[in-house]
């Protein structure tokens, strides 16, 4: 029986992660978190029965621990609630699927707790790699990616030696707009970046893979995750969003993961590694499917990619503010205050102004991120 803690589990992450639970019959769920959603949250304590529920917003837990008073389950909430939900005692594995940098606090303290991770939360190795992965080894705890490119890239490693990697090719659908230039992105609607043409994910997801951040992101945490340097990893476009990422080893080999695009089965995979397990879906058809595509991503018109490199290479508290300009840039989007294009413009700014700390601990970061949001609250 495999004991898993959810962070995050009323999100895309989180509710297919007890989709899985259902599907198996040996996942028992200690610990549920999220954000406001009390409404499925209730659902979900009804069905899985955590012990402990944690409510990011403290008047939505309030009115969480009045509706589920009839069940044997302890409502908690604020940053104090979702470090208790990361670190009970009884849950071998933490998924961490809370959007932005509140993940990281649970995240450490799940470490500590000495708990394996299915990660799913970018921000804490984009912001504090240099923290996790140390204490990560410290602690002797595995960090097992969620996201299906990182996944994908994991499971080609399987046997083979990380010092052998020559480059991670690691791969992006091209998101909705793909093809455009910037002369046709200046009236993008909300509503036009939400449709990604392969993969169902939450809303700042979706944007960010509009914009490309998302892969840019996704390369500072393959550099954490597999201990690599930024210029050894390669974006490739592959629309059909078949292959998954690939390595390329020194002899010049090359080794891919494929699969439907489903995020069920690098979730599955990580809670069950190194085990696989059948999981039901549609299967890919070579013969339907009839050709993989690949280009070289446009960086010239999707900003994600060259902000992101620029942020690595800078480093110490230059992703944090990479981050954080983004997260916010993209919630004023959402909230119809910006436009698309100029969600590079308040990244760009940000990163410009900002002067580097190169080691930062875990309160400078978060105080990086707290001038970088005053810093566009300022000007926008």
């Amino acid at each position: 029986m495999k004991t898993i803690s959810i962070l995050g589990s009323t999100g895309s992450i989180g509710t297919q992660t007890l989709e899985v639970a259902e599907e198996q019959n040996d996942i028992k769920v200690a610990a549920l978190a999220a954000g406001s959603n009390i409404e499925l949250l209730e659902k979900q304590i009804r069905k899985f029965r955590p012990a402990l529920a944690a409510v990011w917003n403290e008047e939505k837990a309030k009115e969480l621990k009045e509706k589920v008073k009839d069940l044997n389950v302890r409502v908690v909430s604020g940053m104090d609630g979702l470090v208790e939900a990361a670190t009970v005692e009884e849950a071998q594995i933490v998924v961490t699927a809370v959007v932005g940098m509140i993940g990281i606090r649970p995240t450490i303290a799940a470490i500590e707790a000495g708990k394996d991770i299915a990660l799913a939360n970018k921000e804490t190795l984009v912001t504090a790699g240099h923290l996790i992965m140390p204490l990560a080894k410290e602690k002797g705890v595995q960090i097992l990616p969620v996201d299906s490119e990182h996944s994908a890239i994991f499971q080609s490693l399987n046997g083979e030696r990380k010092r052998e990697i020559s480059k991670i090719l690691l791969t992006a659908s091209g998101g909705p707009f793909r093809g455009r230039k910037r002369e046709e992105l200046k009236q993008i609607q909300v509503e036009d970046a939400l449709k990604h043409p392969n993969w169902s994910m939450g809303r700042k997801i979706t944007i960010d893979s509009a914009t490309l951040v998302n892969k840019g992101l996704e390369m500072i945490e393959a550099k954490w995750l597999f201990d690599v340097d930024i210029d050894q990893i390669q974006v490739v476009v592959q629309p059909q969003s078949i292959i998954h990422s690939m390595v390329e080893f020194i002899d010049g080999g090359i080794i891919a993961q494929l699969g439907m695009p489903d995020m069920k089965l690098p979730i599955q995979y990580a809670l069950f590694y190194p085990e696989r397990r059948f999981l039901g879906g549609e299967r890919v058809d070579f013969a339907k499917l009839g050709q993989i595509t690949f280009e070289d991503p446009d960086i010239e018109t999707f900003l994600g990619v060259p902000f992101a490199i620029d942020a690595a290479k800078k480093g110490g508290s230059m992703p944090t503010v990479f981050n954080a300009a983004n997260e916010r840039a993209v919630s004023k989007f959402l909230n119809r205050k910006v436009s698309f294009l100029e969600i590079y413009d308040i990244i760009s700014e940000c990163m410009n102004a900002h002067k580097v700390i190169l080691n930062p601990n875990l309160e400078q970061i978060l105080e990086t991120e707290q001038k970088v949001y005053e810093f566009i609250e300022s000007r926008w």
